[in-house]
């Protein structure tokens, strides 16, 4: 399609007219259209409009002068929009469709609702709720950024430029003033540079009144306090009042009870924990007296800046998938699929190109379980992109390549795992997987690890009968693969054939294992394991140290590492979270394993109160830190998501 002529919009618009200025309705829908096609000096003449229709197009901006000042319905659906500042010049514009676009975020939505006071519906659906929360941070932003001005313009000296301290102030704010999670940090950041700027051209209005001859001079202004400068309010806004399901549970009266264990081996005193936030969103049909649903696994989003770190996690049980900020106890995104029950969540970061050439980043995250089938969900744009029938039976877990960010490892109760290309979505943001290997075991695999210093080559598995590693190399010719090696975890046969439901690179050399002793968790060298094989199919592992845990005969409690940290963790039947430092042991490994090492850290169950009464019990069958070990996120049994904070 090339560019719009008024022949063309008589012949769409209605009513039918053979002057643009009294057309009221234009459907530009499925022309292909594409930014540059939009010519506000011929669309400024439909004076008189008052419904677009631009879906299903090739849009990545909307023209900033298209002069449409009557403009109440506006549909943009299915297009490649990644800005909506744009919308600002449509000031009467009551209902707004921009769902099916992919590069939109929360942090849009937020700034829809704050450019356009007079929007009733967003896609459908009532705006009033997103009103609420952006009143609730444009007030305290808006508190915190006129603190830093007060304390900004304190520091200055009376010879400073104005002018230039002034920028500096704008710069500090959008660097320093923080609120709010961190996934809608695009949106607070925006609005922190918009109030800077008014606050300091609020101040040069000052400045001009005080310097103008008609005023009596007062040589002493500057030196005197500074008054609170008043926050400029928009309209018809609503204080914020959050849906009880999206809000966290907290108890008062939780506490870590017990304290810090010592460690055997010299390892850093134990860090401060606290228990933030207590949350039942996996309820079946959103009933709060759901204590029944079990959770199952839990990932935090990758960081979108190099050693950044984020607080954001994806859980999964019963039919849904959450999103969750853990500062704020917020739920941000929720999927349901009714009919499924989720055990496994994953990661990736996919970078995309759009038509016009630009690159976009986006955070894909992968949900299968009791039906075989895994879910590509594109978190922030709110929808599921994709959905790969994987296997006939129940998918246990699933993981991606940290070599390649489209592929992903499935691994299901039909004794296989298989790796997929996911590939990089089409036009209509669509994948087209690809079936690369299939791996055969001998029992169900339950937990996957690439293994860390050639995660392209190796892959392990900790399965009901042992724990195993293959070959995934693809310039290898068979698309079919046995297990190359089994481990076992003491010498002779006999160790063979026992479960392990527990599976972590700590470093690059040193895996955390679970499941092949009661009450203990075992660190081995993958390097010296590796290296002491030969040509042998059963190997036994060089064990490094043996980390004592929970004596119960209950299995499928899953560990976890934080590499960055040196930290093992793992829940129990009791609520409990074991904590270890083995930062130790990375720097030193040990010639010969020592004594069964007590943990460093024991969080004791919160005992929250639900339904009127304190949870006094229950099982943590997953607990995921973030890179900095900020957070610290618990699953349970339960129906019930725990978020510890490091304080």
């Amino acid at each position: 399609m090339g560019p719009l002529s008024a022949r063309l919009l008589m012949q769409r618009g209605r009513p039918k007219s053979d002057r643009l200025g009294k057309i009221r309705s234009l459907d530009l829908s499925g022309l292909e259209l594409l930014s540059e096609h939009l010519d506000p000096k011929l669309l400024c003449r439909l004076t008189q409009l008052q419904e677009l229709d631009l879906s299903n197009n090739h849009l990545e901006t909307l023209p900033d002068n298209l002069g449409l000042s009557h403009l109440r319905v506006l549909r943009c659906a299915n297009n490649q929009l990644g800005d909506v500042t744009a919308l600002c010049q449509f000031p009467k514009l009551e209902e707004l469709s921009l769902e099916g676009n992919p590069f939109l975020t929360v942090n849009d939505n937020l700034k829809v609702s704050f450019l356009l006071p007079t929007l009733r519906k967003v896609n459908g659906k009532d705006a009033s709720s997103t009103y609420s929360q952006v009143e609730n941070l444009n007030r305290e932003l808006t508190s915190r950024v006129t603190a830093h001005w007060e304390k900004f313009m304190a520091t200055l000296g009376p010879e400073e430029e104005a002018e230039k301290a002034q920028a500096d102030f704008v710069k500090s704010a959008v660097r320093d003033v923080r609120y709010g999670p961190e996934s809608l940090s695009e949106f607070t950041q925006w609005r922190v540079r918009m109030i800077s700027e008014e606050l300091v051209a609020a101040s040069r209005t000052q400045v001009q009144k005080a310097n103008s001859p008609e005023k009596p001079p007062e040589a002493g202004a500057a030196h005197k306090p500074r008054a609170r400068l008043a926050a400029l309010k928009r309209p018809d806004d609503v204080p914020l009042s959050l849906s009880p399901s999206k809000r966290a549970c907290a108890s008062p009266s939780a506490q870590v009870e017990g304290g810090p264990v010592a460690g055997s081996d010299g390892s850093q005193p134990a860090m401060k924990l606290e228990p933030l936030h207590f949350l039942q969103c996996h309820s079946k049909n959103n009933s709060p007296q759901d204590l029944e649903t079990q959770l199952w696994a839990c990932a935090f989003e990758p960081a979108w800046e190099e050693g950044a770190t984020s607080q954001t996690v994806a859980t999964c049980g019963g039919e849904a998938v959450c999103v969750i900020d853990c500062q704020t106890g917020i739920v941000l995104h929720k999927y349901k699929a009714p009919g499924e029950e989720f055990f496994s969540v994953a990661w990736t970061a996919l970078m995309v190109v759009t038509q016009a050439g630009h690159k976009k980043r986006w955070s894909v995250l992968a949900a299968a379980g009791l039906r075989g089938l895994v879910r590509l969900l594109h978190v922030r744009a709110g929808f599921c992109c994709g959905v790969i029938r994987a296997h006939k039976k129940a998918i246990a877990t699933l993981c991606f390549s940290p070599a390649h960010e489209t592929h992903l490892f499935t691994a299901s109760y039909d004794k296989r795992i298989i790796l997929w290309d996911i590939g990089v979505p089409n036009q209509d943001y669509e994948f087209q997987a690809s079936q690369l290997l299939t791996l055969d075991t001998t029992s169900i695999p339950l937990r996957l690890c690439p293994v860390a210093s050639c995660p392209d080559a190796r892959l392990l598995a900790g399965c009901e009968g042992g724990c195993c590693c293959w070959d995934v190399r693809l310039d290898q010719p068979q698309k079919r693969r046995v297990c190359e090696v089994e481990f076992v975890f003491s010498e002779g046969s006999e160790a063979s054939g026992r479960r392990v439901d527990g599976l972590a690179f700590v470093n690059e050399d040193i895996v955390a294992s679970k499941g092949s002793g009661l009450g203990t968790i075992c660190l081995w060298s993958w390097r010296q394991t590796w290296g002491g094989r030969g040509s042998q199919s059963t190997v036994a592992v060089v064990v490094l140290a043996r980390l004592q845990w929970s004596s119960t005969e209950l299995a499928y409690f899953s560990l976890s590492a934080c590499p960055d940290k040196g930290i093992v963790l793992c829940g129990d039947e009791e609520g409990n979270v074991w904590l270890y430092d083995v930062s130790n042991i990375l720097k030193q490994p040990p010639l010969l394993p020592a004594a069964l090492q007590a943990p460093t850290q024991i969080l004791k169950w919160p005992q929250p109160w639900a339904l009127g009464q304190v949870v006094t019990k229950t099982m943590v069958n997953t607990v995921v830190a973030n890179a900095s070990f900020t957070y610290l996120t618990a699953l349970t049994d339960s129906n019930i998501v725990a978020i510890w904070g490091r304080m």
